[in-house]
């Protein structure tokens, strides 16, 4: 099990690179579609890629941590960017557009 690991990480590949591949390569959509919610996916993942990810841990330090916060930040930051894209996509599609050119005609 431990060659099928390194070969999927390599120690030279900073452990934010091998999280954004392994992330964008695990099928989280397919979850969703079976009702799963996004911290379930999340925890599957983690389940899933756990000794890969002890591993990564194995050397972590300072300058790792603060990747991760800044890591953090940007999740958070797009997070709010989706939601607010959200908000405006559903007032968009709640107003309604009058066109006042248009008048009725008053019958004499």
């Amino acid at each position: 099990m431990k060659e099928i690991i390194n070969k999927k990480h390599n120690n030279n590949e900073p452990w934010f690179k091998w999280l954004t591949r392994e992330l964008n390569s695990y099928e989280a959509f397919h979850d969703f579609e079976s009702g799963k919610n996004p911290r379930d996916v999340a925890e599957d993942f983690i389940s899933r890629n756990s000794i890969a990810i002890s591993e990564v841990f194995e050397d972590f330090d300072e300058e790792d941590k603060d990747t991760l916060d800044q890591f953090l930040k940007l999740t958070e930051c797009e997070m709010h960017v989706f939601r607010i894209l959200e908000k405006q996509i559903e007032l968009r599609n709640k107003i309604r557009f009058v066109d006042f050119k248009k008048r009725k005609k008053i019958k004499s």
